[in-house]
């Protein structure tokens, strides 16, 4: 299961693929095969842009052929897509790449590292704990979205939080309000023994819950707490 999110390195945005199921495969790969393709996608047609998608996926068959190698995700950084897959042996990546890339006229490189501890995967290409809130944030987004949501509308949206301790839960209940939300409930259940529901009225498009949520993490984690997502109402033009 491929998930997308974005990170910002030495002051560029990353768009970053994942194969969120990569890790089932480190003790039969250990061979890094990167893949460096010139190909900006905000100066590209649409058309231009699934002929490069058609390009990348034949490049994937290729390489996952018979199992020598898989795809563990990708990177988009200033002009170029990066390609990144384990493969249990160095020998003929390079010429695969070469015959699916060289006749496509795209400017593009490629190199094979040994990386039997899969650490360039963990630190490049493996979401941490708020890049992870962000990408189930944007699957209800996108849920709403297929509804028909009003996204820029504001409406009341419910954020969860767990604790470990109640001690916890109470340091941080007491700083309530935080930069307009309030608590709404404390939630004791089998899986989540000290939660609470806090509540904030706001739209619910990316770029808003990029902010909301990064801000509560950062508050969540100065009391060692968890973010557990968030959920709100539907609004449509038929409400």
């Amino acid at each position: 299961m491929r998930e997308i999110f974005k990170r910002v390195e030495d002051g560029l945005e990353i768009i970053i693929e994942s194969d969120m199921n990569a890790y089932a495969y480190s003790n039969k790969y250990g061979w890094l095969l990167s893949v460096f393709i010139k190909f900006n996608a905000a100066d590209e047609s649409q058309e231009g842009f699934e002929e490069f998608l058609e390009t990348k996926e034949s490049l994937i068959i290729a390489l996952e052929h018979d199992e020598k190698a898989k795809y563990v995700g990708g990177r988009t950084v200033d002009g170029w897509s990066e390609l990144y897959f384990y493969a249990d042996d160095s020998k003929g990546l390079d010429k695969i790449v070469a015959d699916i890339l060289a006749p496509s006229n795209y400017i593009y490189e490629s190199h094979t590292v040994r990386d039997g501890k899969w650490d360039f995967h963990y630190k490049n290409l493996t979401p941490n704990e708020l890049e992870l809130a962000h990408i189930e944030s944007n699957k209800i987004i996108a849920l709403l979205e297929e509804e028909g949501d009003l996204l820029d509308h504001s409406r009341p949206v419910e954020h969860y939080i767990s604790f470990d301790t109640p001690t916890q839960k109470d340091r941080f209940v007491a700083l309530l309000p935080l930069d307009g939300f309030v608590l709404k409930d404390e939630i004791s259940s089998e899986e989540f023994e000290h939660a609470i529901a806090i509540v904030k009225e706001h739209a619910v498009t990316e770029e808003v819950l990029f902010e909301v949520v990064s801000r509560i993490f950062e508050l969540i984690k100065e009391h060692n707490g968890y973010y557990e997502g968030w959920s709100t109402t539907l609004v449509s033009k038929e409400a």
